[in-house]
């Protein structure tokens, strides 16, 4: 069984009565729950199942093209790089 250590203020924090999870909470999960979540990472947001990550959430171009071609879905782009070599 997985063990998951959540830390208050990184993870998640507390808005009155409810926990807010942030967008790093998401993105260690790994997909949109679809939830309408505050602080949804994923686009189009609040779409189950969505593992596109919106830009602003990684730091470079090169982490922006290294995660979306290791999820795959950006593999015409990788191609397009490849041809003048």
């Amino acid at each position: 069984m997985r063990s998951f250590n959540y830390i208050e203020n990184v993870h998640y924090y507390k808005d009155g009565d409810r926990v807010v999870f942030t967008a790093l909470f998401h993105l260690e999960r790994g997909q949109c729950c679809g939830n309408g979540c505050r602080h949804c990472p994923y686009e189009p947001q609040y779409n189950r199942g969505n593992i596109n990550v919106q830009d602003k959430y990684l730091a470079t171009k090169e982490e922006i093209d290294i995660f979306k071609s290791k999820k795959g879905y950006d593999k015409s782009q990788s191609k397009n790089n490849n041809e003048g070599d």
